[in-house]
């Protein structure tokens, strides 16, 4: 038997994902990423120390890469898929939550939305100059007292005449502050009802939540609603019930099963060069057996997410995965980016809590991600009924 030789295996693609991507998934990847690196890592400690964020720029930018509702179909929308969606939320997540954040909330929360249950007049006066990043659009569902059970909003509209007046407010809502649109769901006598909500309406506010110790470099924000008065094509037509806003829920939730390992990555990556470089009892402390013990945990969890989410959107670009697998990906993939960043942390020492390495800033934002769109505790009951079928959730 002849020998055999193979190349060492690349620590930052120990699996050779890469091999399982097209030349197109490649390209688009590699755009994303040569971007962020770029354009993001150089500012966004500045910007999450700060608390601040240049939306508009970054919107532009973003619109211009074609990155704005990029799995959609038409209507200025790049039409990729959602494989490639998902990779591009990698890249974004590597760079920041907040920055992911930005381009969901606008892709497949205030975008698709309007996409998938607005009139053709709707979707012909938004969704270009939302593609292009003209129009950035926020997503107003959870409120103060309804999380993780939306279906008892208390926001509400009501017909008057041939108008609707809307009432209530929304809480933690990214982009809320700067926003142009709102796509608000409200409960009234026909169902949950999605509104296209302007923010220069009369009666409408949107301040901003200040003193976050989390996603930082993001805008989050109350919507309020004093009697805004809105005309009935103003209404999205498709839909009168929570299949809605659920449904755009999982568009956010595939993105960030995506996402978090974009986040894991930034870590693993700067807690393996640190470790390679940061010398102690005269020799670097990569050599140390416990060091790499945390740098193989490490690794091995950021590709086996990588993994699995990249199965969830084959799953998805061939139109047969459930919501409930969503869920899967959300769940186990936040939860673990969590760990690696965490894990990160204590190989960086006392410089894993300077904003100087991204550690720190990323683990903070992913306690938040482990929360929002769903919480980690609401997936596994989702999982949960879908395995017994058996409802826990009241």
């Amino acid at each position: 038997m002849s020998d055999v030789s193979f190349a060492t295996p690349d620590p930052h693609d120990f699996l050779d994902i890469d091999a399982l991507l097209s030349e197109e998934e490649v390209l688009l990847r590699d755009t994303v990423r040569s971007y962020v690196e770029n354009e993001i890592n150089p500012h966004v400690g500045d910007w999450w120390d700060e608390g601040t964020i240049p939306h508009q720029q970054l919107a532009r930018d973003f619109g211009e890469l074609g990155m704005l509702g990029m799995h959609l179909e038409g209507y200025g929308c790049a039409g990729t898929s959602a494989t490639a969606y998902g990779l591009a939320s990698i890249e974004l997540e590597a760079g920041d939550s907040g920055i992911r954040s930005l381009v969901s909330v606008q892709g497949s929360l205030a975008m698709f939305p309007i996409w998938k249950f607005g009139s053709e007049e709707q979707k012909e006066t938004w969704l270009p100059r939302m593609a292009k990043g003209e129009v950035i659009g926020c997503f107003g569902l959870t409120e103060a007292d309804s999380g993780s059970d939306p279906a008892s909003m208390r926001t509400n509209a009501k017909r008057d005449g041939s108008d609707w007046i809307l009432n209530g407010s929304k809480m933690w809502i990214t982009n809320g502050s700067v926003a142009d649109i709102a796509v608000v769901w409200a409960r009234t006598d026909e169902g949950i009802r999605g509104f296209i909500v302007p923010s220069d309406s009369p009666g409408f506010e949107a301040p901003e939540i200040k003193k976050k110790a989390s996603l930082r470099a993001s805008i989050t924000s109350e919507l309020t609603f004093d009697n805004v008065r809105l005309p009935d094509d103003f209404v999205l037509p498709g839909v009168a019930s929570m299949r809605g806003p659920l449904s755009c829920l999982n568009e956010a939730r595939f993105g960030i099963a995506f996402g978090a390992m974009g986040a894991a990555r930034s870590c693993y990556e700067t807690a393996l060069a640190y470790a390679k470089e940061r010398v102690q009892f005269d020799q670097p402390i990569a050599s140390f057996q416990l060091t790499q013990r945390k740098l193989v945990e490490m690794m091995v969890t950021v590709q086996r997410g990588t993994i699995l989410a990249l199965h969830l959107g084959r799953m998805r670009d061939e139109g047969r995965l459930t919501p409930e697998q969503i869920s899967f990906g959300k769940f186990d993939n936040v939860r673990n980016a969590l760990d690696v960043a965490r894990t990160a942390r204590s190989v960086l020492g006392a410089n894993g809590i300077t904003l100087e390495y991204p550690v720190f800033r990323h683990m903070s934002n992913l306690e938040t991600v482990f929360t929002y769109e769903g919480t980690n505790e609401i997936h596994t009951l989702m999982m949960g009924q879908s395995i017994t079928g058996l409802n826990a959730f009241s």
